[in-house]
């Protein structure tokens, strides 16, 4: 082949160089949030909340914030009769099969409208003595002071994320926040290779523990 024919290469110094200290800045604006933007909820990540998912069953009118990937990942593996019996399953959609799903209220009065004032007026708030007394042995018109106390507080329900970080701790819902924070002190010295000899069978539960750790951190739990 003759020399005119010869493959010359057009660049001949490959190497690629470091980014500038502008160039830098500039990546790592695109990771900082912007007025009026929420970081996403999911543990380890910092890009910017652009979807939202239900937090659980109980909490369809809560979400959380989640990147768009996150948000996909987590409604992928949504279930939402996830922890309930058969039977409690057949009762919500012998109930969606009656009501289409759709909230549904007592037929009673409220205890702010005009018919509990009139009512409260003629018979009392809760008189069970003297003139106008008046008994409600089937808490037909609602629970006695007694009653309500007899049941006591209720759990504040969580979502589906803060629920499997309690879990990942082995601790319940509705634990102090000092027992969460104790919690993952003790887990994080008994799982770590090195107070355990270098033995790192229990990486795979230290990986958990950290990431409940940062969801729970995040919720603003611990």
């Amino acid at each position: 082949m003759s020399a005119s024919f010869q493959y010359k290469p057009r660049f001949k110094d490959m190497r690629i160089k470091p980014p500038r200290p502008e160039e830098e800045e500039a990546a790592a604006d695109v990771l900082r949030l912007k007025p009026g933007e929420k970081q996403c909820q999911h543990p380890d990540c910092l890009k910017v909340a652009t979807a939202r998912a239900p937090r659980s069953r109980e909490q369809l009118n809560e979400s959380y914030e989640f990147c768009q990937a996150h948000a996909a990942q987590y409604n992928k593996s949504w279930n939402f009769y996830a922890g309930m019996s058969e039977g409690e399953i057949r009762s919500r959609y012998e109930n969606e099969q009656m009501t289409g799903g759709r909230p549904t209220w007592e037929m009673k009065a409220g205890r702010m409208s005009r018919e509990a004032a009139a009512f409260a007026a003629k018979f009392g708030t809760g008189n069970k003595t003297g003139a106008g007394r008046w008994s409600d042995p089937f808490a037909m018109f609602g629970q006695d002071h007694q009653g309500r106390a007899a049941e006591g507080p209720e759990t504040a329900p969580i979502g589906r994320l803060e629920r499997q970080a309690l879990a990942d701790l082995d601790l319940d819902p509705g634990v102090a926040r000092e027992a969460i924070r104790a919690r993952y002190y003790e887990l994080l010295k008994r799982c770590h290779p090195d107070h355990n000899g270098g033995d790192r069978s229990a990486e795979d539960k230290l990986q958990r523990v950290i990431r409940a750790w940062k969801t729970l951190t995040k919720a603003k739990m611990a």
